[in-house]
C-alpha cells in the first residue's frame, strides 16, 4: 500500500520548512535592555587574536577565576544603587506605614554594615550558581568550569561566608565540603564576541523546604488556584527564607 500525502498537507509542510529558519532563531524569552552599571575589574586576562580572518576574543582562565571571586564577594556584601535608592524612598513616602519605615531602615543599616566587606548581608551565603553565555568568537583554553569553580572557592574561603554544600558519604551520612563547592555552573553557546555571566547565590532556607506538587488542569481557575496556593503557603510556617513559592509549569504544577 502506498501512502500519498494530500496536497494541502504538502503545502503546509513546505510553508513550515520555509519558516524553519525564522522559527529556530526566535528567542522564546527575549531580555530587555541591560541598564546595569558595570565596574571594571582589570585590563588583564583578555586579548584579541585573528582566526580565519575574524577577530576572536581570548579570555584567560585567571580572568574567569577573578570574575567569579569578585562576583560572589559583591553578592554577599553589596546592593545595587537603584535598590538602595528604592529602600531609602520608603522613609520619605507619605503612604508608608510605621512598620514599612522600620523594615526599610533596618535593611539600610544592614546594607551599610555589609558594605564594609567583613560581615555578609545574611548568614545564609548560598549555593553558588553561574550561568554563562559564550559567544562563537570567544576563545578559552577549555577549563572554564574549573576556573569559575576556583573563583567560587576563593570567595568563600577568603571572606566570612558560610559553607553550605554537603557531600553524600553514604545513604544516611553527609559531610560539609568546607569550601562551598560544588557550584552549579552552566555554560551556553550564544552570541558573537561577548562572554556574559549571571551569578546567583541561592540561599538554602527555602531549598531545604522544597516540595513538588503536581496538579491537574482543573486547578487552572482563579478561585481554585488561590485556594491551592493559600493552603501550601500556610503549611510553610516561618522557617524558610523567601521566596518560597515558584511556578514550575503552566499546567497546574507548583514548586514550593
Amino acid at each position: 500500500m502506498k501512502f500519498v500525502r494530500p496536497a494541502y498537507t504538502q503545502a503546509a509542510f513546505a510553508a513550515l520548512l520555509a519558516l524553519k529558519g525564522k522559527l529556530m532563531a526566535a528567542d522564546l524569552l527575549p531580555l530587555g535592555e541591560d541598564k546595569t552599571e558595570y565596574r571594571k575589574l582589570s585590563s588583564d586576562h583578555v586579548s584579541t587574536d585573528m582566526f580565519k580572518g575574524q577577530e576572536v576574543l581570548t579570555v584567560a582562565e585567571e580572568g574567569l577565576r577573578l570574575l567569579a571571586e569578585a562576583a560572589f564577594a559583591d553578592i554577599n556584601h553589596l546592593l545595587r544603587a537603584d535598590h538602595l535608592k528604592q529602600l531609602a524612598s520608603i522613609l520619605d513616602d507619605p503612604e508608608a506605614t510605621g512598620n514599612d519605615r522600620f523594615v526599610a531602615y533596618d535593611l539600610l543599616k544592614n546594607a551599610n554594615i555589609a558594605a564594609g566587606g567583613v560581615l555578609p548581608m545574611c548568614q545564609d551565603t548560598g549555593t553558588a550558581i553561574i550561568m554563562g553565555k559564550k559567544g562563537r568568537r570567544v576563545w578559552t583554553e577549555g577549563g572554564d568550569y574549573e576556573a569559575l569553580a576556583h573563583g567560587v572557592m576563593d570567595a568563600y574561603l577568603r571572606k566570612n561566608l558560610r559553607y553550605s554544600q554537603l557531600a553524600p558519604i553514604s545513604m544516611f551520612e553527609e559531610k560539609n565540603t568546607k569550601n562551598n563547592l560544588p557550584a552549579q555552573i552552566d555554560i551556553y553557546e550564544e552570541g558573537v564576541d561577548e562572554y556574559e555571566f549571571l551569578f546567583v547565590a541561592k540561599g538554602g532556607g527555602s531549598a531545604n523546604k522544597t516540595y513538588l506538587y503536581q496538579g491537574t488542569p482543573s486547578l487552572l481557575t482563579h478561585d481554585r488556584m488561590v485556594a491551592f496556593l493559600k493552603d501550601k503557603i500556610l503549611s510553610l510556617g516561618t522557617a524558610a527564607c523567601p521566596p518560597t513559592i515558584s511556578p514550575s509549569s503552566s499546567a497546574g504544577r507548583r514548586r514550593r
